[in-house]
């Protein structure tokens, strides 16, 4: 499933934490087709909690956190909640369908039920209004504001936490617009000549994207500062082994400085990258990556055999979407 954004994690980015209390959070989570055997929550102030699952099956653990914002992580997916003192949480969910089967229970978990909700919430709508005509996207978006605004007034939700959420209002639509922008911007190019690039090959020597042509290009912009890119790595290593011998090459692009050229050098060769290996020539500022408007990354890019953009923000190698995609044009 693609993320397009999330609103929880423009609350992320008002990490916040209040005043510490010796009351304990009891935690437990029951999950069906686990993606790991531990949970990871981290917090502000380098706060940490992994609970390993039990003989039973069961993720269990007590402890103290202060009240405010958390990530839960299960090795592959994440999710923003909301803890409290004396606060006892009874997670449940299907990581197989991660983001739409999370369901809090317990006391004090109106406030994670919200969030886990709104990231939905906000995926879908970014998968509705994404693909509008300006004039129905701000029909959208007026009325997402308005039910979004509501849902905060009128639920049961901690004072603070609300204040968080109604302060985090405006940066949050900002960041909508600006992904709007970015969106129509791209699925312009879908059909247009692809713009090309030189950059040195980690192999040696360099490569062009004229050089591929003939073939379907699948590009991933990466870094190797970025951790979602990095989280895409196995993902992609499985999309390249299944289309070996296929009409289709796989290429990476990194945009790191120059002064993290042998941090560049080392990862692939350390985690043994396959496709085609390229470094920019100028990191975000390279010719290639403005002409595509990628101002946040990981961006994958699918372009045809005579050269022509297919797809400008093309699915990750995580989502299912991406291989239907593929068996389609390559059978």
């Amino acid at each position: 499933m693609k993320k397009i954004f999330l609103f929880s994690l423009t609350v992320l980015s008002v990490f916040s934490v209040f005043a510490q209390s010796e009351n304990m959070v009891k935690f437990t989570a029951k999950i069906s087709n686990r993606n790991s055997d531990t949970l990871v929550i981290r917090g502000a102030n380098k706060f940490l909690q992994i609970i390993p699952i039990d003989a039973t099956g069961v993720f269990s653990a007590s402890f103290e956190a202060p009240k405010g914002f958390y990530q839960i992580f299960d090795g592959k997916e994440s999710s923003t909640l909301y803890l409290k003192p004396s606060s006892e949480l009874n997670l449940t969910l299907d990581a197989n369908e991660f983001d739409e089967t999370i369901v809090y229970k317990g006391k004090g978990v109106n406030e994670s039920n919200f969030l886990a909700q709104n990231a939905l919430k906000e995926e879908r709508f970014g998968k509705e209004a994404f693909s509008k005509e300006v004039n129905e996207f701000n029909v959208l978006f007026e009325s997402k504001k308005k039910s979004d605004l509501e849902a905060i007034q009128k639920g049961d939700f901690d004072p603070e936490f609300k204040t968080k959420i109604l302060n985090s209002i405006d940066n949050n639509n900002k960041y909508i617009l600006q992904m709007y922008e970015s969106v129509s911007k791209a699925n312009k190019l879908v059909g247009k000549p692809s713009p090309d690039f030189n950059f040195e090959n980690h192999k040696g020597g360099k490569t062009k994207l004229s050089d591929l042509k003939g073939k379907y290009v699948y590009i991933d912009v990466w870094a190797t500062w970025c951790g979602p890119c990095r989280q895409e790595i196995p993902y992609l290593q499985k999309i390249e082994e299944k289309y070996e011998g296929k009409n289709i090459v796989f290429v990476s692009i990194s945009i790191d400085v120059k002064k993290d050229y042998e941090k560049w050098k080392k990862l692939v060769t350390d985690k043994n990258l396959g496709g085609i290996q390229l470094l920019a020539d100028n990191d975000w500022n390279s010719e290639f990556v403005v002409k595509y408007g990628i101002t946040g990354i990981p961006r994958f890019i699918l372009i045809g055999p005579d050269g022509n953009i297919v797809n400008s923000d093309a699915e990750r190698p995580s989502d299912s979407l991406l291989q239907e995609k593929l068996d389609t044009l390559l059978q």
